[in-house]
């Protein structure tokens, strides 16, 4: 019998994926949010699927400010869409 997939979901369209086809956010105490791409560093995490309409739709709705309880500066979307579309 082989492994069950892990799912996650997607903080903007609420979609339950496997884990390695979204991107891992996460926020490590005292620390600014970060884009976790080994899915294994210490923080509190979010996923949002790896396409640009997600991003916006989360961006739009604020979501990642209302996960973490952060203010989000623009950089940090900057650098995030640039992971996502590549």
């Amino acid at each position: 019998m082989g492994k069950k997939p892990i799912l996650r979901r997607c903080i903007a369209c609420n979609n339950q994926k496997e884990k390695n086809e979204l991107v891992r956010i996460v926020k490590p105490k005292d620390e600014e949010l970060q884009v976790d791409s080994t899915g294994k560093k210490n923080g509190r995490g979010a996923y949002i699927c790896k396409s640009e309409e997600c991003l916006n739709k989360a961006i739009k709705s604020k979501r990642f400010e209302k996960t973490f309880e952060v203010e989000i500066n623009e950089d940090f979307y900057e650098s995030l869409k640039r992971y996502i579309l590549g």
